[in-house]
């Protein structure tokens, strides 16, 4: 048994078998397709309790990995864009006010 066996194993005895982001359910052969994401991205980081685990689907968990890639600047090739500074709603409370 390796690592990752056991630490699933765990995992799908401490969790409902649902996707902790689409909310799918899994039993039987599709039970194969719930997998295990570790929340710190450390996969040795495996304390008892599963705190640092979530069930993810197949397809959850690989957009979750995929937006952790983009937010650290991999397999983007956009330029930074400035933060927007307009406010929208600044006069809003003054227009409130108005008779």
């Amino acid at each position: 048994m390796t690592i990752e066996d056991s630490y699933r194993e765990r995992a799908l005895k401490l969790f409902p078998w649902i996707c902790g982001r689409c909310g799918r359910e899994f039993s039987g052969v599709r039970l194969k397709e719930l997998t295990v994401h570790h929340k710190d991205h450390n996969h040795n980081n495996n304390p008892p309790d599963g705190s640092n685990w979530e069930l993810l689907c197949l397809y959850c968990h690989e957009n979750e990995h995929a937006r952790q890639r983009d937010s650290e600047g991999r397999g983007n090739t956009e330029k930074k864009v400035a933060a927007a500074t307009h406010q929208p709603f600044a006069a809003l409370a003054g227009l409130l006010k108005k008779p």
